[in-house]
């Protein structure tokens, strides 16, 4: 994983936060579920359909994870009313269950192992489940006092520890990765909705299509430079 992977994936999860919360005030809720379903399925199918990583194909399905998830969360919360503090544990049992089976049926859940259509489909139901729930715990912590710049804050230093615990404790990587990954969800998230929301509720009050925008204008850039350039492109791997 380079540097670059860490930025695009932490860009993501705030642009899907922030695009999710204008389409559903665009169009209404029902609506924008409905078309970021559709667009997860569309995405999901072009990266299925290649044999190998192709950068912008690859974080459009990113991109339509992070917008879908963040939906799937708010449905919960908005539409049936689940509170933040029960449906984080419901994500987070959702993600055990998912790297469960998929160690079970494959006996990795290494990233660089994905060479087969069944260890792809473990791998984007696991990332699936990483949105969800960063989603409801970024919220959650957002809403009981920490506040979106704090909740930020907080996050930011935790997504140090897997990587501490990695360099110089006994973590192995695929842990470390794992971890790391679900915490970027909150942390993008959280920096994305500070940005966005009105001072009343300790933001900077940028608005949630700026901010969309602006990060969208952002990945583009960064995808782009992987496309052209290949940095991100791990070669003779052995098997």
């Amino acid at each position: 994983m380079t540097v670059y992977f860490w930025i695009i994936k932490v860009l993501t999860t705030g642009m899907g936060e922030t695009a999710s919360d204008f389409l559903a005030h665009l169009l209404g809720p029902v609506p924008a579920v409905g078309l970021g379903g559709i667009a997860l399925v569309a995405a999901l199918a072009m990266q299925f359909a290649v044999r190998r990583y192709v950068a912008w194909i690859y974080w459009t399905a990113i991109v339509m994870v992070s917008v879908f998830g963040t939906m799937a969360a708010d449905v919960l919360h908005v539409g049936l009313g689940v509170p933040y503090t029960l449906s984080t544990p419901l994500f987070m049992a959702a993600l055990a269950a998912v790297f469960a089976l998929w160690y079970r049926s494959e006996r990795t859940l290494s990233i660089h192992s994905i060479r087969t259509r069944r260890r792809e489909t473990f791998y984007w139901a696991a990332v699936l489940a990483t949105f969800a729930l960063g989603t409801a715990a970024g919220d959650l912590t957002a809403t009981i006092g920490l506040g979106y710049l704090g909740s930020a804050v907080l996050y930011a230093v935790a997504i140090a520890v897997p990587a501490v615990a990695h360099r110089w404790g006994s973590l192995n990587a695929v842990a470390a990765f794992w971890a790391a990954y679900v915490i970027t969800r909150p942390l993008g998230a959280s920096v994305a909705d500070w940005m966005a929301v009105g001072h009343s509720r300790g933001g900077l009050d940028l608005g949630l299509g700026p901010v969309t925008l602006s990060w969208t204008v952002a990945i583009l850039g960064f995808v782009g430079y992987l496309a052209v350039s290949r940095k991100d492109v791990q070669r003779d791997i052995t098997p």
